[in-house]
């Protein structure tokens, strides 16, 4: 599949680069946290980050004054999986350049997004880009399988942990899989068979092929 940069204005549908703040430290943190040798970890918040002068920045600047945590995503990957969505932004900064699979909330249409919409973004190492709420997207993918990638995700306090106890009342309820966080699975991804709401239709994409 064609792999844009942010740096197109194809991007502008999705998010957007943020410039301004300083992330050397960060960078510099994020460089030591773990990487696992296969598959991808998550972690929704990292002491290593948060205590970071970046955590209040983030707050200040990036989420007018929220809570914000400060996570990371490392690993290797190629594979589409599944597509999630937040009620605010997410902002992702990389190590190494990586690859995110990005389609839009609109675009899902009785339930179901076509993987055919999916688009493929490469961000620079270094280079902060913002998630827009509307954006779907989930684990990034790497570009050099030798070097993986390690991704901060910075989200308002409290996303991506434990699922809330809600009764379904609508719709939606049904894409619940965290606290914040609405996901659509591909019937061939681990989520699917952990129960996750089946989504996406069609073709799971995988970068590598």
């Amino acid at each position: 599949m064609k792999i844009y940069s942010v740096y197109e204005k194809e991007f502008a549908h999705y998010g957007r680069v943020a410039a301004g703040l300083d992330t050397a430290a960060l960078l510099d943190a994020l460089q030591k946290t773990p990487q696992p040798e296969t598959g991808v970890e998550y972690v929704p918040q990292d002491e290593s980050l948060q205590s970071l002068p970046f955590a209040q920045q983030a707050q200040d600047h990036l989420y007018g004054g929220m809570p914000v945590q400060l996570g990371w995503c490392n690993g290797h990957n190629t594979k589409l999986n599944c597509l999630e969505y937040h009620r605010d932004s997410e902002f992702n900064l990389g190590t190494e350049e990586f690859i995110l699979l990005l389609a839009r909330q609109d675009e899902i249409e009785n339930g179901l997004l076509d993987t055919a919409k999916v688009k493929a973004f490469r961000v620079p190492a270094g280079v902060l880009v913002e998630v827009y709420a509307t954006t779907l997207h989930y684990a990034p993918c790497h570009t050099d399988p030798a070097k993986g990638f390690r991704v901060l995700v910075a989200l308002p306090a409290g996303t991506n942990t434990e699922k809330p106890a809600v009764p379904p009342a609508t719709e939606e309820d049904r894409l619940l899989w965290a606290k914040n966080k609405w996901l659509l699975a591909h019937p061939a991804s681990d989520e699917a068979a952990a129960g996750a709401y089946i989504g996406l239709a069609g073709e799971n994409i995988d970068i590598a092929q």
